[in-house]
């Protein structure tokens, strides 16, 4: 792409992001970071692409999750550790009702900026600028908490590489064994309330003593103890992603070396606006969100500008509706993919249109409406004859009580218990997995509506 410059995002209207008052000290940040490694490499972007095109093709199922925003506070080795983990339970079922590849791509080593619905907020008559995630300001309701201040850029870089070591170390290192994974789910399924979800754990487990049975060799169990693990984030605050901008020698394009995957938000898709333009040139796969006001003639636009060569995984389309709403918006939006032929990857994003305001004061979002539009994404799917890609979750693997409803029903009145994230709420490890098990009866009944079609 020769038009193609890292800076060029600077010409384009911005929005949702921070104006920063110390311009020499921002300046510096961005020299100092653009001196740093990438956290990825190109070679690594470009499997996940492959990857997501597979999925894009029914050949492959995407898992992304992860948390709303990383946080300084709350970063240690052993949260890392259980999101890593039951994404590890959460794939084995996909994979099991797929009968395909699951491609693992975490919200993580990254996902520190948020986009707010407003720029300012009003505490007890205070009026004060939004909070925008670690990376930008702080949580807390001061006015010198709020300043944005760039030095943030270099501990989230830090954070993003530590996050990143312990990923690879776990994907490589024996924590992945798939035996050791199924012992964790069956875990789950021991509960009472789980009894649903024990007769698929049984056919898991039947499945695996046949592989015992029929001698596994050496290089299979190899294979069986170590996975792609894979992270992304919304591609945010552009300062930063330029700056982590490397050009890549094998093939002269540029690489987005501050995750594999980055994403354009439901605010921050305008055609003509910074955050596409960047995007654009990058040869990361790109995700796409598409929510109600997402009109079929932009989507053709973006779809054009992000993808021009018409490359499989190279664009996500992340749906975002809310429950009961996809039938009124996905299928025009499919009509405009099928009118240009466009190589998409579809995915459901069940959580941000899901979002409420408890009783109680705490934004909540409830399990059955976060099923629910689960459910209504296949089924659109179904009808239309295309293929549901995968599914993107706002979790954690902490035991959290953040959105009611699961197994355990957790209520409005349970939330103050152990709501701990910064900005929104995320699904617990138990809600998450009996996601996915929910997601894998979905997955079942469309590929067998799949294969009575192809009978005849």
């Amino acid at each position: 792409m020769s038009d193609w410059q890292k800076s060029n995002w600077r010409n384009k209207p911005r929005v949702q992001m921070p104006d920063y008052t110390d311009a020499a000290a921002l300046q510096k940040v961005e020299a100092q970071l653009s001196k740093y490694p990438p956290l990825v490499f190109a070679g690594e972007a470009r499997r996940l692409k492959e990857h997501l095109g597979a999925a894009g093709r029914g050949e492959a199922f995407l898992l992304q999750g992860g948390d709303c925003a990383e946080s300084f506070d709350q970063f240690s080795a052993d949260a890392i550790r259980d999101t890593f983990k039951v994404m590890l339970q959460m794939a084995l079922v996909l994979t099991y009702a797929a009968k395909v590849p699951v491609v693992k791509v975490g919200r993580m080593a990254g996902q520190f900026a948020k986009p707010r619905s407003a720029p300012t907020e009003t505490v007890n008559g205070v009026e004060l600028p939004s909070y925008r995630g670690d990376i930008i300001n702080e949580l807390a309701f001061t006015s010198e908490a709020r300043i944005p201040d760039p030095k943030k850029m270099l501990q989230a870089y830090t954070q993003a590489s530590a996050t990143l070591n312990l990923l690879r170390a776990f994907s490589t290192g024996g924590y992945a064994d798939l035996n050791q994974v199924h012992a964790w789910t069956l875990g789950f399924t021991e509960t009472e309330k789980a009894e649903a979800y024990r007769e698929m754990a049984n056919r898991i487990t039947d499945a695996l003593d046949f592989m015992k049975a029929a001698g596994v060799t050496a290089d299979i169990a190899h294979t069986l103890e170590s996975v792609d693990f894979y992270t992304s984030h919304e591609g945010l605050l552009l300062e930063y992603e330029e700056a982590l901008t490397r050009n890549d020698s094998t093939s002269g394009k540029w690489l987005a070396g501050s995750g594999h995957m980055i994403w354009i938000g439901d605010r921050t898709r305008q055609p003509d606006g910074a955050h596409v333009e960047f995007c654009r040139g990058v040869l990361n796969p790109i995700g796409l969100k598409c929510g109600p006001t997402t009109t079929a003639e932009d989507l053709k636009v973006l779809m054009s500008k992000l993808n021009p060569e018409n490359e499989e995984g190279r664009l996500t389309l992340i749906a975002r509706f809310g429950a009961g709403k996809a039938g009124d918006h996905l299928p025009r939006l499919i009509k405009a993919v099928k009118e240009e032929g466009a190589k998409v990857t579809w995915v459901c994003d069940p959580m941000h249109g899901n979002t409420i305001k408890s009783a109680t004061g705490y934004k909540t979002r409830p399990f059955e409406q976060v099923l629910g539009e689960v459910r209504d994404f296949f089924g659109v799917h179904k009808a239309e004859g295309t293929v549901p890609g995968g599914v993107h979750f706002e979790m954690t693997g902490q035991d959290v009580t953040e959105c009611t409803g699961g197994v355990h029903a957790v209520t409005e009145e349970d939330l103050s218990a152990r709501y701990h994230t910064a900005c929104d709420p995320r699904l617990n490890a138990s809600q998450s997995l009996e996601l996915a098990f929910l997601v894998a009866e979905e997955i079942t009944k469309q590929r067998n509506t799949s294969a009575a079609r192809a009978a005849g």
